[in-house]
């Protein structure tokens, strides 16, 4: 099945199986390796990309669900020099990334959260990161650069919150 969508801001037509999940079009047939399969049920958050501006489980979602539609995965979150961007510099800094596997979710799942509200409680940020899981570092530090972040790009960007596309700031 020709399957035709945006990735990460540019257009891709990719030939696979009706069957074949968005995980496996973005790693096996894309070699976009940042989403990880971990649980393959929808429980980790491992797997995590934006599809038409809303956090799904690639591992969950069909590939043809992405047919003429968006994706954005952790290779499109980035700075406009192409190095990590303001949150991604933040989990650093916060020492909110250990082993890394789960970094991208989070990260992804912070991205759709700051998306449409910059100014979130502690409780919202817990209900965003609450489909992604982590055995590392806890989620306090996840958190706290979650909120840091926020207040930055509210700072930056106004009160209202005007920002650019896909985390790029």
């Amino acid at each position: 099945m020709k399957i035709e969508f945006t990735l990460n801001g540019a257009p891709v037509t990719v030939e696979a199986p009706a069957r074949t999940t968005l995980l496996a079009l973005l790693r096996d047939y894309l070699n976009l390796t940042g989403a990880k399969e971990g649980c393959g049920v929808g429980e980790c958050g491992a797997c995590s990309v934006l599809l038409d501006g809303q956090l799904v489980n690639s591992c969950l979602a069909l590939a043809p669900e992405a047919h003429g539609g968006e994706v954005i995965t952790i290779e499109g979150i980035h700075a406009p020099d192409g190095g990590p961007n303001d949150l991604q510099i933040a989990l650093v800094d916060y020492g909110a990334v250990q082993c890394g596997y789960c970094t991208p979710g989070m990260v992804m799942a912070a991205e759709a959260l700051l998306m449409r509200n910059l100014n979130p409680t502690r409780a919202e940020i817990r209900a965003a990161l609450a489909g992604n899981l982590c055995r590392c570092t806890g989620y306090v530090q996840i958190i706290d650069a979650i909120e840091a972040v926020a207040r930055e790009r509210r700072t930056h960007h106004g009160e209202h919150g005007e920002h650019g596309e896909h985390g790029e700031r």
